[in-house]
This record gives structure tokens, sequence and C-alpha cells, in this order.
């Protein structure tokens, strides 16, 4: 049963972190640690016109904290906050809830449907997408 949590899809999405490192300006910072593992995931978010123009984010995270953290990197720029909050919101309750998982531009969330049988799981594959939530609410405030 861990060979199909830790698959070779979800291998290959952690090993692939799009948009890894830091921005010089960004609008709005967030970070998220899980307290279960220490997983911990720091993002900076600028956004234009209502939409994510800048990401980057330092993972440091188990693999299914970096694989969800690449599915974001990997199509964030260009979503609304409306668009995270959906995406945020799908993978929570597809994780919690037995929800379908995201559609739309986090459909690769997909990848990561098998970790709501690992509640202790639940809490470091969700910290990007909270953490990018948390920035891009900052970033539109201002």
């Amino acid at each position: 049963m861990i060979d199909d949590l830790y698959s070779a899809k979800v291998l290959a999405l952690a090993a692939n972190m799009p948009r890894a490192g830091r921005l010089a300006h960004p609008q709005a910072t967030a970070e998220k640690v899980s307290k279960l593992c220490g997983s911990r995931v720091l993002v900076d978010v600028s956004l234009e016109h209502g939409r994510v123009s800048d990401f980057a984010q330092d993972v440091k995270a188990c693999a299914l904290g970096q694989a969800s953290a690449a599915v974001l990197g990997a199509h964030v720029i260009g979503a609304t906050v409306e668009e995270l909050v959906e995406a945020r919101d799908a993978l929570k309750a597809m994780l919690k809830a037995g929800g379908p998982p995201p559609e739309g531009r986090f459909c690769d969330l997909k990848a990561l449907e098998m970790v709501r049988d690992y509640p202790p799981r639940h809490a470091s594959t969700l910290l990007a997408f909270e953490a990018v939530v948390e920035a891009a609410s900052r970033a539109q405030a201002t």
C-alpha cells in the first residue's frame, strides 16, 4: 500500500520543483509548517490585475508535500486568488472528505488522490496551497 502512496508519478512530481527559490521583491510572503512532520513551505507571490504574475517557493517537505508544491509551481502563473482558493478547498475535500480531485489548471493533483487514506500525510500535502492562498490574499489586499 505504501508503494501506491509514493507512486512513480508522485516521485516524478517531487523531483521536479518548478519555481523553486525566492522572489527578490514579492508583494506578499507566507509560510506554513506541518506540526506533525515538520514539513515547511514558504511562498512569495506577486499579483498583477488580480492574477499571479510571479511566484517562488522554498519547500522543505516530504515527497507528498513536494509533489503538491510541484503541481502548484507548474500552474500558478496566471491564476486568480479565487482559483487558488478553489484548488485548495478541492484538494482538502479530496483528502479529508473523499471529494473528487481538483479540476482545471490544478487537475494534476489527482496524482495525490491516494493520500486520503493516510490522514497523517494530509497536512504536508496541503501546505503549498495553504501558503499560496494566504500570500495571494495578502497581495490582493495591498
